[in-house]
């Protein structure tokens, strides 16, 4: 049951549909917005991805940052040129306009992702060079 109490909002995980990231975007991986603009968040949404094995989320940027908890399994994420492999446990922070990419490992991932729901730096054609 998703309660509403004061305007706010309560839920299970379950309770909230998944859907596929496009395409275009990334491949064999599924979003849930937690905490989105339908709930009325005016400052930080938090959405809830699942990887599966071999999965990828393609490289892009953009002007706000990430924040992003590791709850399952394993993967690779790349900040700008260099990558790092991640497993559960880990918190990464990706600054606002640096190129980032996702590979999931073996046993797939999940993490918990929060995004303000304004951009906090300006927009730049071209990501940051590091």
């Amino acid at each position: 049951m998703v309660l509403r109490p004061c305007g706010g909002k309560v839920a299970s995980v379950d309770e909230i549909p998944e859907e596929p990231v496009p395409r275009s975007l990334a491949s064999r991986t599924f979003i849930r917005w937690l905490v989105g603009p339908s709930d009325g968040a005016g400052n930080f949404y938090m959405r809830l991805f699942r990887v599966e094995p071999g999965g990828h989320i393609n490289a892009h940027f953009h002007p706000w940052e990430h924040e992003i908890y590791i709850l399952e399994g394993t993967g690779t994420i790349r900040l700008g040129k260099t990558k790092v492999d991640v497993r559960e446990g880990f918190a990464v922070y990706i600054p606002p306009n640096v190129e980032h990419e996702y590979w999931a490992g073996d046993q797939g991932m999940r993490f918990i992702c929060v995004i303000p729901a304004k951009p906090t730096a300006r927009e730049r054609e071209a990501p940051l060079d590091c």
